[in-house]
């Protein structure tokens, strides 16, 4: 029997209320100073108290308790990324239901396979304790047989009992726990680094070979002894193996990079590959074995395939986090006399009448049929808050439907036509030239070329003698090898791209270092940018209050439901607990466009929405554009219960780290779509001048202004669609949001959290980066004059060449691992 509704007002706290069923929580008694699941520095006292950077952590780690599986944190990496928003938000997995339908289905021969299978796209996978969660989860489902999970590819391949397995629950398990799934869109290329790992583990095993080969003559071995020519034979074949698998990749390289005329890292290295392989076969086949290198050639093939290694699959594990398939709107439902049919955008026509269900983007500009709709519109636009429209209106392409239901529209044009086929579509970028390097490069060519020239000149007109001569002029470019360059550059750059991972940033192209150098200008997007993607519940002691009951009904209307306030509604009850281990309660959830959603069950109707909205005499707007605050009332049977209040606010942290970034002496802006009054007021509380705050600014007009006062030096920052023309104009380009599949694809790195200070970071480590390779270069130019010196004077030979590279690439080890690790002190 439903209570009464004076009984209904008193589910609050202190009321009398049902028994309240919790779930677990997971406390602490002491602060702590990095978040306990993802790793990253707490910066609050509010984070340290409770232990999480963020809410998506906590509920992450709550519900890995729950579920039994907290031996993730036993083998994960000390630091992972933190948990994204889309862990909170409904997500369209109809694609999934389709692939498994058509997976289970007969094949044309009638033949039904016992075991369907499918391959996915898994985004999220960063170590090998998120292959083991993911594999944990799987076979908590039933009908579940048998998971392969490939974390470089980010990619699984499962199969299960035909019938018996919803794909659909598990793509939902796994992005209640930060992975998210995608198609598996083509056929992955084997990633570098797999490439350069099998070139590094052959060229390896022939370096030790060649030094088995050598040593018997560094202990005294006689030339004279019988077994002394195969040894100097097998130790040129193991040379000439590594030179075949390992120094082809360098001297291919240098060899295009000169045919593009650009003086590359690669120049330098293949100039040592090549001057100490060829002496030391003019060596071995003369007998002259002062000049044999042969230990020395496989050695450094090795050192810089490691450095070169290390370098890229840094990049590559920062991609591979990421789904690669676009944000190409799905199948929409399209009328014909046959009835509806699902057709890809690409074959919407003009006059077509389509549907679009919850969460869907409209893909092409269209004329509303049904009666009213929610649009959101803030990824397309820049404006943030949700429109209410009527039918006949039109309805811009890429406006998100809000709704819980479908609404019908009638297609004004093709979608070849339309803004969002043009926001994404894809565009290339040539790789920067680092101008520094490139003189670095020149110099030591230059410097390395001269000195063996001098040395030959020198030799040859003192002793008359081809072989001295060569024997000098060998040395000369044997021992000048460039480990600074080829090894411990790529090394700083890898060290870098870790430590910034820790703080939340991620780097997905390699030629972002050098870029970063040049900027002096950052240009933010407003919308999900500066601010959440979501509003903030200013009053959360509202919602701590209701009771169990209250909270079931709650999170039954705001689950799966796609407004921004149902979206923060329901972050915040599942982050605090508050419906942990709750189902929703029974009953179809009912909309009213524009006003609110109702849900009946035993206790009665339950309602959240517009204040007074079941009244209507009294209803009033959800939002007061003057304080830029919005109200929401969550009823039942009439009697409210608790009045939500919710605000645009900014990122935390957000005016003290632009502060600290103009302080740094960087010009700061606000790029964005949304009304002036609203990016006049953020400008203002930020601290931007208004000068530098350009609103209501449409993709194309965003284009053109960066392109106007882009010098090269230019960092962007959007997350929406309609930043997409915007991000192709810019030097630099980054963004905090990876689950809509459109900026991460063309972003030099993304950020993950809720603050900003990854960027500050970000500049500060490329700061100590640069600084560190300036010492290098000052301590090749020191080694290679000495060195040189040395072998152009003749006091140089294999022995001596072979203890001081490894030395070397020791020192250069030693220079990058203090320099990288100064900035992590501090």
């Amino acid at each position: 029997m439903a209570d009464s509704p004076t009984s209904r007002a008193n589910w609050v706290d202190g009321g009398a209320a049902p028994t309240e069923v919790r779930g677990p929580r997971v406390g602490r008694t002491s602060p702590v100073h990095s978040c306990r699941h993802c790793g990253a520095p707490l910066k609050t006292d509010a984070a340290r108290e409770s232990g999480f950077c963020c809410s998506g952590c906590s509920y992450v780690f709550r519900l890995v308790h729950e579920e039994g599986l907290e031996g993730y944190y036993k083998i994960r990496d000390s630091v992972v990324a933190p948990v994204d928003q889309t862990v909170f938000q409904p997500r369209d997995f109809s694609w999934l239901a389709e692939l498994q339908r058509a997976a289970e289905a007969p094949a044309p021969s009638g033949l039904i396979s016992n075991n369907p299978e499918l391959t996915l796209e898994v985004q999220g996978i960063s170590c090998a304790g998120c292959v083991w969660l993911i594999e944990k989860i799987f076979h908590k489902h039933a009908g579940a047989l048998f998971i392969e999970t490939d974390a470089q590819l980010g990619r699984m391949r499962f199969r299960w009992a035909r019938g018996q397995f919803d794909a659909t629950e598990f793509a939902r398990a796994l992005q209640s726990f930060n992975y998210l799934v995608g198609p598996p869109g083509e056929e992955p290329a084997v990633p570098e680094s797999k490439f350069l790992v099998r070139r590094v583990g052959l060229c390896a095993a022939f370096a030790m070979n060649i030094m088995l080969f050598a040593l018997p003559a560094y202990f005294g071995m006689e030339r004279t002894f019988a077994y002394a020519g195969l040894f100097d034979t097998l130790a040129m074949a193991c040379a000439t193996l590594s030179v075949l698998a390992g120094g082809t990749y360098f001297i291919g390289r240098a060899a295009r990079a000169l045919r593009d005329r650009v003086m590359h890292i690669d120049l330098p290295i293949a100039v040592g590959i090549v001057g100490s392989y060829g002496g030391s076969i003019y060596g071995w086949l003369t007998g002259n074995h002062s000049i044999v290198y042969f230990d020395f050639v496989g050695t450094f093939i090795v050192l810089m395939l490691v450095g070169r290694w290390a370098q890229v699959v840094a990049v590559e594990r920062n991609r591979r986090r990421l789904l690669t398939t676009n944000a190409r709107p799905q199948k929409v439902s399209v009328d014909t006399p046959r009835g509806a049919v699902d057709r890809p955008v690409e074959e919407l026509a003009v006059g077509d009448t389509y549907s679009v269900r919850s969460g869907q983007v409209v893909p092409v500009e269209s004329q509303l049929e049904s009666t009213a709709a929610t649009l959101g519109t803030a990824w397309i636009s820049g404006e943030a808050d949700p429109r209410e429209v009527r039918a006949g209106a039109r309805v811009q392409s890429g406006a998100l439907n809000l709704g819980r239901g479908s609404i019908r529209l009638r297609a004004l044009q093709p979608w070849h036509a339309s803004l969002l086929a043009q926001l994404l579509r894809p565009t290339g970028r040539d790789q920067f030239r680092h101008r520094l390097l490139e003189r670095v490069v020149t110099g030591y060519l230059v410097g390395i070329f001269v000195a063996a020239a001098v040395t030959a000149i020198g030799w040859w007109v003192t002793t008359r003698d081809v072989a001295l001569t060569w024997s000098a002029v060998t040395a000369v470019l044997v021992v000048s090898c460039p480990c600074a360059i080829g090894l411990a550059y790529p090394l700083a750059d890898e060290m870098a791209t870790v430590a910034l991972r820790r703080f939340g940033v991620f780097v997905r192209e390699n030629d972002l270092f050098p870029r970063l150098t040049r900027i002096r200008k950052i240009v933010f997007d407003k919308t999900g940018t500066l601010t959440l993607e979501t509003p903030v519940l200013a009053n959360p002691e509202a919602l701590h209050g209701l009771a169990a009951p209250a909270r079931v009904a709650l999170f039954a209307l705001v689950r799966d439901n796609p407004h921004p306030i149902s979206q923060c509604l329901n972050e915040n009850l599942l982050a605090d607990g508050l419906v942990n281990a709750l189902e929703p309660a029974a009953g179809d959830v009912r909309e009213e466009t524009g006003y609110g959603v109702g849900l009946r069950t035993e206790f009665g109707l339950w309602s959240l929405g517009r204040p007074g909205w079941l009244g209507r005499t009294a209803c009033r707007p959800l939002d007061d554009k003057a304080t830029g605050t919005h109200d929401t009332e969550f009823a039942c049977d009439g009697v409210v219960l608790a009045r939500f209040k919710f605000t645009d606010s900014v990122r935390p942290g957000a005016r003290e780290e632009i502060a600290a970034l103009r302080a740094a002496g960087f010009e700061t802006f606000i790029l964005s779509g949304d009304r002036r009054e609203k990016v006049a007021a953020m400008a203002d509380g930020l601290a931007i001048p208004a000068s530098n705050a350009i609103a209501q600014a449409s993709p194309t007009e965003k284009a053109q202004w960066l392109q106007q006062t882009d010098r090269q030096d230019t960092l962007m920052l959007g997350d929406g669609a309609n930043d997409s023309l915007a991000f192709d104009a810019a030097f630099v380009r980054g963004t905090p949001v990876v689950h809509r599949g459109v900026l991460e694809g063309k972003a030099d790195f993304y950020y993950l959290g809720r603050g900003l200070d990854g960027l500050r970071r970000m500049f500060s480590v490329n700061h100590t980066r640069r600084r560190t390779q300036l010492v290098l270069i000052v301590f090749s130019v020191a080694y290679n004059c000495t060195t040189v010196t040395l072998a152009a004077l003749g006091h140089m030979n294999p022995l001596i060449a072979a203890v001081i590279m490894p030395a070397s690439s020791l020192l250069s080890l030693f220079i990058v691992g203090v320099g990288m690790r100064r900035w992590a002190k501090r």
